[in-house]
């Protein structure tokens, strides 16, 4: 099912993104765009599953970069995300590598990651029903609001096949910790210039989020640091 193996050229020669992009997504360190082993990158994703990789918000390209270095790369990668310069990066420095991993800007605002994007709330993914075995969205839901929470569980619903696995990341709270909170008020902010950068959600509409798109969660993996973001790996019902 996989790729052929990587090459040791290609581990010599995939660049690592400027400094200033990866500040912008968080992790500078080299260990975070490395996979010195080749192995697969998530342990607790089926290797079968590997095969066609959809990335939702793969910035300047981490995620890619440790796919790429596997010994058996997907032999089909979209990776998509809301900044037009980390996707023209890694269109130019990745693709040519290994014409299997593609990019594409997605063209939806954001205060602080697409500031010159289109007024777009949300966009359809760019991928077929049912084409992608896996989908990765780390450190993405952490950053929506809830409508466009919603309709992005729809989609990737859509794009995974029946026996694909979705890993995502999440910020949590519960509730009837904040009795301020009504009923319909289902998240929390950090920062009232940009809402969109930390947003937590109650765990309890989480579930029902997931029940309306038709997933369901397979496992939870807590944060290291208390309050940060959980794992949590998703199917289709």
């Amino acid at each position: 099912m996989q790729n052929e193996e990587c090459s040791d050229w290609k581990k010599e020669n995939i660049p690592l993104p400027p400094i200033e992009m990866r500040r912008l997504v968080g992790l500078t360190e080299l260990a975070f765009y490395d996979n010195p082993t080749g192995d697969f990158v998530y342990p607790e994703i089926p290797r079968d599953l590997y095969e066609f990789v959809f990335d939702f918000g793969c910035g300047c390209g981490r995620v890619a970069r440790q796919l790429m270095l596997q010994r058996f790369p997907p032999k089909r990668y979209l990776g998509i995300d809301i900044n037009r310069r980390m996707i023209e990066w890694c269109q130019a420095n990745l693709t040519p590598l290994n014409p299997a991993f593609r990019f594409e800007h997605h063209d939806v605002y954001s205060p602080s990651l697409g500031p010159d994007n289109s007024p777009n709330k949300t966009l359809p993914i760019p991928a077929a029903d049912s084409s992608f075995s896996f989908v990765n969205a780390h450190s993405v839901f952490t950053h929506l609001l809830q409508g466009q929470t919603e309709f992005y569980l729809r989609e990737i619903r859509r794009i995974m096949r029946p026996d694909g696995r979705f890993r995502s990341t999440w910020f949590f709270f519960y509730r009837q910790d904040f009795p301020v909170l009504t009923e319909h008020q289902n998240t929390l902010f950090v920062n009232e210039l940009d809402l969109t950068q930390a947003v937590y959600y109650d765990y309890n509409y989480f579930l029902s989020a997931l029940a309306a798109a038709d997933l369901y969660p397979i496992s939870f993996t807590p944060p290291q640091t208390k309050n940060h973001q959980w794992t949590v790996i998703l199917a289709k019902r």
